[in-house]
């Protein structure tokens, strides 16, 4: 399973919070055409010898958001998530949600695919999330333990994942991204997950 279009290199840092200044980030496109979107989202990331850090910089004037319960269905709502496939094979792997309050959706999900199951009674132990917004840019941060995962990564090590976005206009239109589109619309297509790459 390849995807030549999207590679990601996940730079190791002895984290703080301005490390985010000085990293590199991707733009998330329209996940069914790979062209530009209406509200600008970019994807930072980084790890050290505990964690992957992630980092979604949105531009957003307008918040559709009123779950306040972990597990709600975010995604009908504005919403950004991460998918992760540890083991890159496409029929395992987590997916994370955090609205504008910083609710949680986290879940495993088995994927044959044709069909898929969420099992939402896994839990992302020790997962910290927090978000900020001036009214203009929200700023969704995520710290993922790699105690969530099979093995802690070296450097080298590639992991299957996505980012993606929902947003709700003031006309009540959906605006779908990705940081690799799917071309489907459809964020449970593993077969096009990009590849992040722990490196130094």
């Amino acid at each position: 399973m390849t995807n030549d279009r999207e590679k990601m290199i996940c730079r190791f840092v002895n984290y703080e919070d301005s490390v985010w200044e000085g990293l590199p980030a991707a733009e998330l496109v329209d996940v069914n055409t790979g062209g530009p979107v209406q509200e600008e989202t970019k994807v930072k990331v980084c790890w050290d010898e505990s964690a992957l850090y992630v980092r979604f910089e949105c531009k957003d004037d307008y918040v559709v958001s009123k779950f306040l319960n972990h597990d709600d269905p975010l995604y009908e709502e504005d919403v950004v998530e991460v998918f992760i496939d540890e083991a890159g094979e496409g029929s395992h792997y987590i997916e994370l949600e955090l609205s504008p309050f910083n609710v949680l959706f986290d879940a495993k999900i088995d994927n044959d695919g044709e069909n898929y199951i969420v099992h939402t009674d896994w839990h992302a132990e020790g997962i910290q999330t927090n978000v900020v917004s001036d009214g203009k840019l929200a700023i969704y941060d995520l710290r993922i333990p790699f105690d969530l995962f099979q093995k802690k990564p070296a450097i080298g090590t590639a992991w299957r994942i996505n980012f993606y976005r929902i947003d709700d206009d003031r006309s009540g239109v959906r605006h779908f991204q990705a940081w690799s589109p799917t071309w489907n619309g459809d964020y449970h297509t593993p077969s096009r997950f990009g590849t992040l790459v722990f490196d130094r």
